[in-house]
């Protein structure tokens, strides 16, 4: 019998996060996408050797895809089945939620992104967001203001 953690299982169930995402972009709205995967997938996921770095959303033909995500196979994968890291992977979205995407990317300054792949119960689920992209001086004001809140951290603690 297997063990259960004492939180009753409810811990984090990342299997990765694009952090680059937060630094580049401005992130207004976030949707869940089902993702469609193969077994050796699957278990590559189960290992950690993802990466979404430079991974985004493209609308074409009435379906979501997700381009640019590197799933690296297993050195155990089957040896009868090609192993493609980078092919294109459905991320299955209903109706309302592909045409509100649609519509927001089409307007001037916005972008679809990959920001986060995780477990649902035994699926794999990705959170993309609609984002703007922030300019050079944004990026620096939120460095500026992170290291503030830290120093402020610091003088509150000392008393």
């Amino acid at each position: 019998m297997a063990k259960t953690s004492k939180k009753g299982g409810k811990g984090d169930s990342s299997i990765v996060v694009n952090k680059k995402a937060r630094h580049d972009y401005h992130i207004d709205e976030s949707f869940e996408a089902g993702l469609s995967l193969s077994g050796w997938e699957v278990k590559s996921l189960r290992m950690g050797k993802v990466q979404l770095v430079d991974s985004y959303v493209l609308l074409r033909n009435g379906e979501a895809w997700l381009i640019g995500c590197s799933i690296n196979p297993l050195d155990t994968a089957s040896t009868h089945v090609i192993a493609d890291p980078l092919r294109d992977r459905k991320l299955l979205l209903n109706k309302r939620e592909l045409a509100k995407l649609f519509v927001e990317t089409q307007q001037k300054g916005q972008t679809c992104i990959a920001t986060k792949l995780y477990w649902k119960g035994h699926l794999v689920k990705c959170l993309i967001s609609l984002a703007r992209g922030k300019k050079e001086f944004d990026k620096r004001a939120n460095t500026k203001e992170r290291e503030w809140n830290i120093e402020k951290k610091r003088v509150l603690h000392r008393g």
